[in-house]
């Protein structure tokens, strides 16, 4: 059994539940140059093939990252995932996880455009949709117009034990052999699940580490954790708070459980499941498209109360010591882009941003 109950966010720490809307001297973008991100199976599979095919092309592309400092990074999709890594211990179950990871994407969608030529938006893993059958989802059903599908079965994989909770295992375990990524080597990881005690990047960090890309399609997890009710409930979230125990804890004074953030990572298996290098699997980007969408509409509900409403510290799990968020915080993204305020990534037709979502 591996334990995961370490993973439930710690809340409460430095809130600032409620802000009036501040002047920040920025233009809004119109409503009618919006980049539109769309949900995967509202692409046309020409459009799909398009996305994946950016995404290999950064397999492909020089690192901008040292070598001899990052010896595990080998390509320019590795840049993401070793800055990943690198903030982990500040972005995640603390109050810079939804503005980090939203300029997070927009420096990838932007990337993906730039280096790589593609021509759309980052589209999001809408997870009720698929949630009671994943493997015929168009996002995983193995097809040349899919994110690829379920690994090999691994009869080792084991269920997972959080407290009163046991989440069994998933259909595969093993190296993914189909669609577009069935070639693909992770270089970076796998990382402990046991971040409680962690207060710097673990082992192995940044280390080469060459192995195939694996996933353990799980409708268990997706089912429980993904659905449209908990989703529902997200959105009718009170306050910021409230958004944030749904997202990574629900029920909230229940042991050992996830919210819908854990849920789409523990849906597909150990890649997604590993916190630090998550962004390996293809999926990562989309499924945070949809936490990024799902707070966007929540901010968008009551601007003056909850656009710009923070609550947390700058370290993982708000222990009691941490610093505050506040909206003048900088956030830190290494070599893919210069430090940025969290007040610029608080709203996306704001700041340099100007996308919408289906």
């Amino acid at each position: 059994m591996v334990a995961f109950s370490s993973l439930l966010l710690a809340l409460g720490a430095g809130s600032v539940g409620a802000s009036v809307l501040p002047d920040l001297g920025f233009e809004w973008c119109g409503p009618n140059i919006q980049a539109s991100r769309k949900e995967w199976g509202e692409l046309t599979p020409a459009e799909r093939i398009e996305y994946t095919d950016a995404v290999l092309c950064m397999q492909t592309q020089p690192q901008h990252l040292p070598r001899e400092e990052f010896p595990g990074v080998r390509n320019r999709f590795d840049d993401f995932v070793a800055t990943h890594i690198n903030y982990t211990l500040n972005v995640h179950y603390s109050g810079l996880f939804l503005p980090w990871h939203r300029h997070f994407l927009w420096l990838w969608e932007t990337a993906l455009q730039d280096e790589c030529g593609y021509n759309g938006q980052l589209p999001y893993w809408n997870w009720p949709y698929w949630a009671d059958n994943l493997a015929a989802s168009p996002l995983f059903d193995c097809s040349d117009s899919s994110l690829s599908g379920d690994g090999e079965y691994n009869p080792d994989e084991q269920s997972i034990q959080g407290g009163s909770v046991t989440l069994p295992r998933g259909s595969g375990g093993g190296c993914v052999r189909c669609g577009p990524f069935k070639n693909m080597e992770l270089h970076l990881g796998p990382f402990s699940r046991n971040i409680a005690s962690f207060t710097e990047i673990p082992a192995p960090g940044f280390e080469y580490n060459p192995r195939c890309f694996n996933r353990s399609l799980n409708n268990f997890v997706s089912t429980n954790y993904n659905n449209e009710t908990i989703v529902d409930r997200l959105l009718a979230s009170t306050d910021i708070i409230d958004f944030q125990t749904v997202m990574d804890h629900w029920p909230a004074n229940a042991e050992g459980v996830l919210g819908v953030h854990g849920g789409g990572h523990f849906s597909l298996g150990s890649s997604l499941q590993d916190l630090f290098a998550s962004p390996q699997d293809p999926a990562f980007m989309l499924h945070h498209g949809m936490i990024d969408r799902l707070w966007g509409q929540w901010q968008a509900r009551d601007e003056r109360h909850r656009r710009f409403a923070l609550n947390g510290t700058s370290t993982i799990l708000n222990p009691p010591d941490g610093i505050p968020v506040t909206l003048d915080t900088n956030m830190e993204f290494g070599v893919l882009d210069q430090p940025r305020s969290v007040r610029d990534a608080m709203n996306p037709t704001r700041a340099g941003y100007c996308y919408s979502y289906t």
